[in-house]
C-alpha cells in the first residue's frame, strides 16, 4: 500500500474513477520524472482496487443470476 493512498474501504466506485481521472489529468501535466513515478504507483492502487471490486460484482452477478434461463434452450 502506498504511504498518500488513504483507505480504499471507505471510498465508493465512483469516487475511485474521479480520483483516477483527476491522478491521470496530473500524470500527464508533469514533466518531472519522479512525480510521474509518484503517481503512476499511486494509479496502480486504485485500478487495481477498481478491476478487485468489479471482479467481484461480476462474480456474485454470474452466482445469482437466473439459471433457470439455461434450460430453455436445449442444443443436442
Amino acid at each position: 500500500m502506498h504511504p498518500l493512498v488513504p483507505d480504499l474501504v471507505t471510498l465508493k466506485n465512483a469516487d475511485i474513477e474521479a480520483k483516477i481521472n483527476d491522478l491521470t489529468k496530473k500524470y500527464f501535466m508533469t514533466s518531472n520524472y519522479g512525480v510521474q513515478n509518484q503517481i503512476s504507483s499511486i494509479l496502480d492502487v486504485y485500478k487495481e482496487e477498481l478491476a478487485t471490486r468489479q471482479r467481484t460484482e461480476w462474480q456474485n452477478a454470474v452466482e445469482t443470476r437466473n439459471k433457470g434461463l439455461d434450460k430453455l434452450i436445449n442444443v443436442s
